[in-house]
């Protein structure tokens, strides 16, 4: 496993005692809640994933920005919105992640945004297709204190990057990447830590060891192998899931059906340290509910700190340390299973 010092010692800086002993009691109150086998919360969030767009330029077959089958509004973020938001926050927040649905820079404020967030200390990432990483984004983007840069390139030629990136341009992607490495070492800047997303899936699979060479020869920092989350698992009508074990979300049962391999707990650490906000302003659990159906506040309503614990939270935890095999946003869960590094 590949470990870069730089973002670690970056990550580490962010860290300021109010936030650190915040960071306690949200774990100390995971700990509880698993012990007692009902939930406890202190604390606030240490992470959160802010939605800049649900708007996307390309056509990926298990995204719903791509397939354009959101039931819920689309949108942009407002800047004034978000900023709201992060004063209420950041005291406690830790790190803040640009993304959700769409693609991030298709929002004219993105990167004022970012930097609002930096100057506020928090660690801030996000992850792009890189179509729109041209000079004057790559140069913007580090200046504005971003982290993380995380690029989806999902196949190290055309005729199989856009197998799953339909509508995408690799040469663009890696233009885009160069672009930032250029300007990362004309401005002197470690930052952004910046990795290539490889989403290991059945038509791409026989490329994850030529895009540690692509990453080499581009400059970015790291690559970073992902699992993709296939919704109708059972019969992968894109014949997505990868015949490498290591990289696949799923597995053959005894009787030859395709099952996720999670074995869902009844907890989950991120219902206490993370959620997810849209465009809009719904909280919402998690990054699996695409949809947003499990509503558990608005902050065009209520505060963000009423939100996170309030009674719908709270329902929500419960029913999720009851069965949460149950909640259907868990059932195609794979936390843990997700990623590896190289």
């Amino acid at each position: 496993m590949y470990f870069n010092w730089n973002d670690s010692i970056n990550l580490a800086g962010k860290i300021t005692p109010r936030r650190f002993w915040n960071a306690a009691k949200v774990w100390l109150s995971y700990q509880v809640s698993k012990w007692r086998k009902k939930p406890v919360q202190w604390g606030y969030p240490v992470s959160i994933s802010f939605e800049p767009t649900t708007s996307c330029n390309l056509r990926c077959p298990e995204c719903p920005s791509g397939l354009r089958a959101f039931t819920r509004p689309k949108g942009m973020l407002e800047k004034n919105f978000f900023k709201d938001t992060i004063d209420d926050i950041h005291q406690e927040l830790l790190y803040l992640i640009f993304y959700f649905q769409g693609e991030p820079y298709l929002n004219p404020n993105f990167l004022e945004m970012v930097k609002y967030a930096a100057d506020k200390g928090i660690y801030t990432a996000t992850s792009s297709n890189a179509h729109y990483l041209n000079d004057e984004n790559a140069r913007k983007t580090v200046e504005s204190g971003l982290d993380r840069l995380i690029i989806s390139i999902d196949g190290t030629t055309q005729d199989v990057y856009q197998q799953y990136r339909v509508g995408g341009n690799l040469e663009k992607v890696i233009e885009g990447a160069k672009n930032i490495v250029k300007w990362k070492k004309a401005l002197n800047s470690k930052k952004p830590f910046v990795f290539f997303q490889f989403l290991v899936v059945k038509p791409n699979e026989h490329q994850i060891e030529d895009v540690k060479r692509l990453a080499k020869e581009v400059g970015v920092d790291q690559v970073r192998y992902k699992t993709a989350q296939v919704y109708d698992y059972e019969n992968d009508p894109n014949q997505l899931i990868p015949t490498i074990n290591k990289y696949s979300r799923y597995r053959k049962d005894a009787g030859g059906a395709t099952q996720p391999k999670n074995g869902l707990q009844n907890h989950c650490w991120k219902l206490w340290s993370a959620n997810v906000i849209t465009w809009d302003g719904l909280v919402v659990p998690c990054c699996f509910d695409k949809d947003a159906m499990h509503r558990l506040g608005n902050l065009k309503n209520q505060p963000f700190k009423e939100i996170w614990k309030n009674d719908n939270y709270k329902q929500f935890r419960s029913e999720l340390m009851t069965s949460r095999k149950n909640i259907d946003i868990c059932a195609n869960c794979s936390e843990g299973l997700s990623v590896w590094e190289e």
